[in-house]
């Protein structure tokens, strides 16, 4: 009953999209038999974006006053001069110029509800994809060792009785953010959809017919606590008209990945499940060649992304106070673009956060004129904000948590202000 019991509780649930079928029918059954009761109590909700590949933040947010940017780029440098043939950056604040495809953010940035970090990244000097993804998940720069990650750390540091859906990660799989004993759920597509394990690779691939094993040898168990939760969850799913969903405002969502993962948060948020932290992706961010200025693969990733995450705030109304956006990347790009029109993998970028209780409208972090005896290994924009001292004050003054020694072990810095 125990051993049971606790695949319940640790486990947690993955809903996987498979494009034919649903929930199955000893699920459903269960679900019908149990009467729903009123919505889970409103929280405040954390969404993380992570744009994976390394996004260049010089390009996002350019210091275009910067001489020396400009002659590291010569095909890639933008300015915010009226009437550049090289393109007009936003000019934010004499200093910093948006992306031109970023356009979407400026509002939200002059309304000063979204911030922008520069120079964030990791301590660890990896340029490898992989593990530079990894310590940022697991929050554990120094340490590959660490089985759990920072953002399921703080699901297990709200405090308070939860529904099943109070970490939820719209993709295929189970982000690393989210490894660790705290329940989550994975969901590709909340149309149609079927229960998996997640937990130890052991369990991750249990059919659902071990899955009614179980059920059937503990369905009074499962019908209390946890099982009860998660069934309730499920009708709460099944009843909600998913894919006639109407957006508010007349919102249209961009037909991306990113954009369809973030229309569900939104269905989500609004159905009072008890979503707390949820998290995206966004791809393609690794541009090696061809990377364009105003036009070409870097735009068009960004404006996937700040029309998105606008299409996703103006849908949410009236639960913006409750709702706070951030996006995160592994590492930045080369100062200087390579042969191939591109940038190879560096070291500093920048991040965006967007939230009612957000110090915005100001790019925090400090970008020093990126002369070469200020790049790191004389080739990157300089890491001067570790990542954590970011996500640590957003989730801090968020969520309410006050244990940064659980959230991010071994590390002891300071905030920089970015939430109000």
């Amino acid at each position: 009953m125990s051993t049971r019991r606790g695949f319940l509780k640790s486990g947690g649930l993955a809903l996987f999209g498979i494009g034919v079928g649903g929930v199955p029918t000893f699920i459903a059954r269960a679900a019908n038999s149990q009467k729903i009761v009123g919505p889970y109590k409103k929280n405040k909700i954390l969404i993380c974006i992570f744009q994976r590949g390394a996004m260049d933040g010089l390009m996002a947010v350019t210091p275009f006053t910067d001489e020396y940017l400009k002659a590291a780029r010569p095909t890639l440098f933008m300015t915010a001069a009226k009437g550049d043939n090289n393109g007009q950056l936003i000019d934010l604040d004499g200093r910093f110029g948006l992306h031109p495809s970023l356009g979407a953010f400026e509002p939200l940035f002059r309304e000063k509800r979204l911030a922008i970090v520069h120079g964030i990244g990791s301590p660890n000097n990896t340029r490898s994809h992989f593990d530079a993804q990894d310590y940022m998940e697991s929050g554990t720069p120094f340490n590959k060792g660490t089985g759990s990650g920072w953002l399921n750390r703080a699901v297990g540091l709200l405090g308070h009785d939860a529904s099943p859906f109070r970490a939820v990660s719209l993709t295929s799989s189970m982000p690393r953010s989210f490894y660790g004993d705290n329940p989550s759920v994975a969901i590709s597509n909340l149309q149609d959809f079927t229960i998996q394990m997640r937990g130890n690779p052991i369990g991750t691939n249990v059919a659902a017919k071990s899955f009614e094993d179980l059920y059937d040898q503990t369905s009074s168990a499962l019908l209390n606590k946890t099982g009860k939760e998660s069934f309730d969850a499920i009708k709460m799913l099944q009843k909600a008209d998913v894919k006639n969903y109407k957006p508010a405002n007349n919102v249209i969502y961009p037909a991306s990945a990113l954009g369809n993962s973030l229309k569900q948060i939104a269905q989500l948020i609004k159905m009072d499940v008890g979503l707390e932290v949820a998290f995206a992706e966004s791809g393609g961010w690794d541009t090696h060649f061809n990377q364009g200025a105003v036009t070409g693969i870097f735009s068009r990733n960004v404006l996937d992304l700040s029309t998105s995450i606008t299409a996703f705030w103006n849908d949410l109304e009236a639960y913006q106070d409750d709702v706070t956006v951030m996006t995160m990347t592994e590492f930045g790009r080369t100062v200087k673009q390579n042969g191939t029109g591109g940038t190879d993998h560096g070291r500093g970028s920048c991040n965006f956060i967007l939230g009612n209780d957000v110090n915005g409208g100001m790019v925090h972090g400090l970008v020093n004129p990126l002369a070469k005896e200020n790049l790191e290994d004389g080739r990157d924009l300089a890491v001067t904000t570790d990542f954590r001292s970011v996500f640590s004050e957003v989730a801090d003054k968020h969520l309410r948590i006050n244990n940064d020694t659980i959230l991010f072990p071994d590390w002891s810095g300071k905030k920089i202000g970015v939430m109000s």
